[in-house]
């Protein structure tokens, strides 16, 4: 386990760079410091999910990344580039349903292929390939009402990978789903990423899920945030079903769960996560 990296500004190249960026919110009621200072590396290669009490700004970090909000403090880099607003080489899946229900399938999967100008061969063969890689063969017609929730998370995988994006961002993407399935398609995003090895950032309230997929989990304060621990997933890879009974694993959850535990009680006062 490691503590929170230092600055971290150094030009780093095939890394994402948070350089102490923060985020303060103006409202009617007065200005709302949502992160305060955060440092950290994602190198090439790597799956990294941030955890931590509800309302602390993972959500916001991500925003960040994606280009969607700018910091109002610091800067963020992805292979030394600073982000100034949403990339072509980045891609988003989200907890809610963002399939378009009048396309099929393969239309949905190529939609963001579409909208960079890729030809209609050329994008229909890309997203044959990802959809074959997220084991929805035999569906490519099929529109999302037919689909199960689960199966329409994929569809959205597998649409954001069929940009070929350097950083892949979910935000929760699985929380919408029953813990069987959840359970079952992050078996399949583990199984995608070995192949793709895209650099992943992951937003995740499930210490188990963030455990299991991760290579570092990120534990944010209770807000104004910052990252109060940087947790290294010492398990091998590939994992295999039987991970999560290994000691290590139960390790590991556990402390995470202590980290989290201390925050969130910050907000909701001693003893409120076991009332």
């Amino acid at each position: 386990m490691s503590d929170v990296l230092g600055t971290g500004s150094t030009e780093q190249n095939n890394n994402v760079v948070f350089d102490r960026i923060g985020m303060t919110f103006q409202t009617d009621a007065g200005a709302t410091q949502a992160v305060a200072n955060v440092s950290g590396t994602i190198p090439e290669g790597k799956f990294v999910s941030v955890i931590g009490p509800s309302g602390c700004g993972k959500s916001t970090l991500l925003d960040m990344v994606g280009g969607i909000l700018k910091p109002t403090q610091g800067s963020v880099s992805i292979d030394g580039e600073l982000v100034t607003g949403p990339r072509r080489d980045t891609a988003m899946v989200f907890q809610e349903d963002s399939t378009l229900h009048w396309r099929s399938v393969l239309d949905n999967v190529a939609f963001g292929l579409e909208v960079q100008g890729v030809s209609k061969v050329a994008r229909h063969d890309r997203a044959r390939l990802m959809i074959d890689l997220v084991g929805l063969r035999g569906f490519e017609d099929h529109r999302p009402g037919q689909l199960s929730g689960g199966m329409k998370q994929r569809v959205a995988i597998a649409r954001a990978l069929a940009v070929e994006p350097r950083v892949l961002l979910m935000d929760e993407p699985f929380g919408a789903l029953d813990q069987q399935t959840r359970q079952f398609i992050g078996r399949e995003l583990l199984r995608i990423w070995e192949r793709t090895q895209n650099r992943v950032l992951f937003i995740t309230h499930d210490i188990q899920e963030a455990v299991y997929l991760s290579d570092e989990v990120w534990v944010m304060s209770a807000r104004p945030s910052i990252v109060k621990e940087i947790v290294t997933i010492d398990l091998p890879r590939p994992r295999p079903e039987g991970t999560h009974a290994l000691p290590r694993f139960r390790e590991l959850e556990e402390h995470l769960w202590n980290l989290v535990k201390v925050e969130a009680e910050k907000t909701l006062g001693p003893g409120a996560l076991l009332a």
